[in-house]
């Protein structure tokens, strides 16, 4: 968060793991972002659980920074006016980006070529539900609501190249191993400034979802 991540309330622990909780401000340099509350910290990695929101999301093919790009493009076109109502939407952080397997067949995007399929997602402010939210002007974006949700987390400045991606997706899966934390296979990426903020003030994060 602007600052800090979240201000120490009172011990807990969680799968085993001495931590403390502590509730996120909900905001990042001014913008709203997903609220969670850490129920632990390990190894400089968080245990989160997060409340539930809204998330815009879009599927796109392609290695993991042009699809992010992409992805992001679609979006930011959305929250800007490009739906049906004309409204702008408020921006958020962060956006998020997770690999996709498959592209259910109702999704209209591209399915040739090569690389991978990513699911970019940008959440929505607090103050829109399902049915208040804009129609998009664009048929591959689509919406849908979290449940509750616990992921353990990791924080790290610095450039998100692919490369430093996947060296914090590994140290992330071993501090889980190390502390019992099971987790689910597939990791996200967040990412919570701009491309023009200097590498070590940006604030980047890979997670997983806990089982």
């Amino acid at each position: 968060m602007a600052g800090t991540l979240a201000k120490v309330a009172t011990l807990a622990a969680g799968f085993g793991l001495s931590g403390s909780l502590a509730t996120a401000e909900g905001r990042y340099h001014g913008y709203e972002a997903p609220t969670y509350t850490v129920e632990a910290r390990v190894e400089g990695a968080e245990v989160r659980r997060y409340a539930p929101h809204i998330l815009a999301e879009v599927t796109v093919r392609g290695d993991a920074d042009s699809a992010r790009s992409r992805g992001f493009s679609v979006l930011a076109g959305y929250i800007f006016g490009g739906n049906r109502s004309k409204a702008k939407v408020d921006m958020t952080a962060p956006v998020t980006q997770t690999p996709k397997e498959k592209i259910a067949m109702t999704v209209p995007v591209t399915q040739t070529g090569d690389g991978s399929l990513w699911t970019v997602t940008f959440m929505m402010p607090a103050d829109y539900t399902l049915a208040t939210l804009p129609d998009p002007d664009s048929d591959a974006i689509r919406f849908r609501e979290t449940r509750p949700e616990r992921r353990i987390a990791l924080a790290f400045s610095g450039r998100p190249t692919q490369s430093r991606l996947t060296e914090k997706v590994t140290e992330l899966e071993e501090i889980a191993r190390r502390n019992g934390v099971a987790v689910d296979p597939t990791p996200s990426y967040a990412f919570y400034d701009d491309p023009f903020t200097l590498p070590m003030n940006r604030r980047n994060e890979v997670s997983f979802p806990l089982r």
